[in-house]
């Protein structure tokens, strides 16, 4: 794990750490001008742009849905 640049504010270190645990979680984490949301099931977004101003991140987790044959009941 590598330490931040010393030239850092509390807020740029929060997300930095924040990021860290993330992908510790098993996130991608990605820039919001970079977004691929094909990159994996589990996608973290930074500063990400809402109706009511930019979120920290946003996480978006995607769920492969598959068709099971379900026994028919009386």
């Amino acid at each position: 794990m590598s330490k931040p640049p010393p030239n850092q504010n509390p807020e740029q270190k929060a997300r930095d750490r924040i990021d860290r645990q993330l992908i510790a979680a098993g996130w991608l984490v990605q820039d919001k001008k970079s977004i691929n949301l094909n990159a994996g099931p589990g996608i973290a977004v930074r500063e990400y742009q809402t109706d009511v101003g930019p979120a920290d991140s946003i996480k978006l987790r995607w769920w492969k849905i598959s068709r099971r044959a379900m026994p028919m009941r009386p």
